[in-house]
This record gives structure tokens, C-alpha cells and sequence, in this order.
């Protein structure tokens, strides 16, 4: 039997793909650069397959190397995890988390019992608001940490992961081939609803924005019903949901960063856990396998941070 994958060099191996340097990642795993070699050779011999390519002056990961992220992130995590499940000194007290519904119905499932596994003696108090309210919340000491659309011009935020911000309608109805587009939107300060008219706008299209609300699920409503269109993050996508390109007369749109933001708390402890919890979270999360959702391929629908929806791929209900 092949010999265990060693933990160390996986740690490295991260953090080589995330700086894209071997120097920085030097830095980061505290260890001399020429160390950092020697254990990326070490891990290309252990799988038999090169894991880097040049490209420039950065380091680029190979197919295969690509691969072995995905998995060196969640053994990484797993062994986090268990050594928190015996640590006698484990964080203790509540934490309270915002995050808009949309974000909530995709991410938060996967955050919390990961977090929950680890921290058992943590409370979550849970408030879902759009995300100008969170951030006002966050400035107001109402909370310790928020899981946001990241905005500049709204207070900085890590930024944990792009997706990119899709055209949408139903795939029942031919609701985009109408003359005056019917739209559904937040509410007049959601910077995706500024960024589709600012799109539509530019390209002279005819519009009226026939619903406004704070809740994606009434989003999501007026777009299967085929009542409007509307703009929505990758993650948020659902069946019945056809995505619209540039193909179909619409514009490209920016991506959309989601990003945490911290309050002033006197338990930092907890909201660096959990913070940490949210972003290997969302590294992990992918849409569900061709076998859980029926006989469609999600495989091109996989929601990471460099794979993009297909224009006009349908989602089928399962």
C-alpha cells in the first residue's frame, strides 16, 4: 500500500496555488524557499503527475495539479476538524452571523454544520437581510460577522470567492423576446440591480423594472413564473432558470464578489473560526452530482471561483 500524503506538503502545496509564488508561500508556511521546492518535488513524485507550470514569473497549476487542490483543501480541513473535536480548550459562547436568503439557502447548510462539527459549544444567532441592511447592522455593533456582496464603496470586505452574475428567465416562457423587457430587481441601492440597467441602458434596450424586493425568493418566483427577468449570482441559479448571453441581445455583466465582513467584538477567537469556516466552505461547495439532481449534467454548472454557466444552458427541475 502507497504511503500516506503528507500534510505538510499539502499545506504548502495551497499556498503555493493561492500566492502564486513559491517565495510568498515561503513566507507564509515559515519555511526557506529551497525547503518549498523540495517538498513540491517530493509531492510530484508521491502523485506521479507535475503539479506546476511556469507562466511567466508566476507558477501555475497543471491540470492535475488542479486536481490535487481540491482535495488537499479538504484534507486539510478534515484534519483541522478532528483536531478540534478534541481539544479540551474549545471555543465557547454565541456568534452572530448575517447573510442575505440567497446566500443563506446556498451557503449556509455547508457553514454551519461544518462549523457546528468543530465548535459544538458555539451558538449561531442567524439574521438574513440584504446586504446594505448587514452592513449597517455590522457598523452598528448588531453583528460580529457578515457574509456580503462585496461593494468598495460600501466598507471593505474579504472577498472569499467571484462568481459570475448571469441573465436569467424562465425556460417555460419567452419572457426575454419581448419588446419592453418586464424586470425584477432589489431594491434601488442593489448594486446587480444598478449594473443590469447600467448594461441595459448602454445598449438602448427598453425595459420597466415590474417588481422590486429585498427577498430573493420572490425573485426567483417572477423569473420561473415568467413575469420577468432578473440577474442573479451563479450560486443562486435554480431549475426551470434559462441563462441568457450575449446571444440573446444581453450584455455582459461583472462578476459578483461575496465577501466577509467583521464588527467589533469581544470574541475574536470565534469570529476567526468561524470566518476560516466560511471560506474553506465555500472552496468546497459545488453544485449537486448528476446522480443526487437526475439525469442532467451539472458538471460545466460546478459553482467555483473559474468555471462559468454555459449561455444558455436550461436547468431542469429534479
Amino acid at each position: 500500500m502507497k504511503a500516506p500524503l503528507d500534510l505538510d506538503q499539502l499545506q504548502t502545496f495551497i499556498s503555493i496555488a493561492d500566492t502564486g509564488s513559491f517565495t510568498r508561500a515561503a513566507e507564509e508556511v515559515h519555511r526557506t524557499q529551497s525547503a518549498v521546492s523540495m517538498q513540491m518535488r517530493r509531492l510530484e513524485e508521491r502523485i506521479g503527475k507535475p503539479l506546476f507550470e511556469k507562466d511567466g514569473r508566476t507558477n501555475k497549476l497543471t491540470e492535475e495539479g488542479e486536481k490535487l487542490l481540491a482535495y488537499a483543501r479538504r484534507l486539510i480541513y478534515l484534519n483541522r476538524e478532528t483536531l478540534a473535536a478534541f481539544d479540551d480548550r474549545r471555543l465557547e459562547g454565541t456568534i452572530r452571523i448575517g447573510t442575505p436568503d440567497d446566500y443563506a439557502d446556498r451557503f449556509l447548510p455547508e457553514i454551519m454544520a461544518r462549523f457546528a462539527r468543530s465548535n459544538p459549544r458555539v451558538e449561531l444567532t442567524v439574521i438574513c437581510e440584504p446586504t446594505p441592511g448587514l452592513v449597517e447592522h455590522i457598523r452598528r455593533g448588531n453583528l460580529d460577522i457578515a457574509l456580503v456582496t462585496h461593494n468598495d464603496a460600501r466598507g471593505q470586505s474579504e472577498v472569499v470567492r467571484r462568481e459570475p452574475l448571469l441573465w436569467v428567465s424562465s425556460v417555460n416562457h419567452a419572457t426575454h423576446e419581448q419588446e419592453v423587457l418586464p424586470m425584477a430587481f432589489g431594491r434601488p441601492n442593489c448594486i446587480w440591480r444598478r449594473a443590469a440597467c447600467d448594461v441595459l441602458d448602454g445598449m438602448n434596450r427598453d425595459y420597466r423594472i415590474l417588481f422590486t424586493s429585498f427577498s430573493a425568493t420572490v425573485i426567483t418566483a417572477a423569473v420561473l413564473s415568467g413575469l420577468a427577468i432578473s440577474v442573479l449570482p451563479e450560486c443562486a441559479l435554480r431549475p426551470g432558470m434559462r441563462v441568457l448571453s450575449e446571444a440573446d441581445g444581453f450584455g455582459a455583466l461583472p462578476d459578483c464578489r461575496i465577501g466577509i465582513m467583521r464588527g467589533q467584538t469581544d470574541q475574536p477567537e470565534i469570529v476567526d473560526a468561524l470566518a476560516r469556516h466560511i471560506a474553506e466552505s465555500l472552496d468546497n461547495i459545488s453544485v449537486p452530482s448528476g446522480e443526487e439532481a437526475g439525469s442532467f449534467d451539472f458538471a460545466s454548472l460546478a459553482f467555483t471561483r473559474i468555471k462559468r454557466t454555459r449561455p444558455n444552458q436550461v436547468l431542469p427541475g429534479w
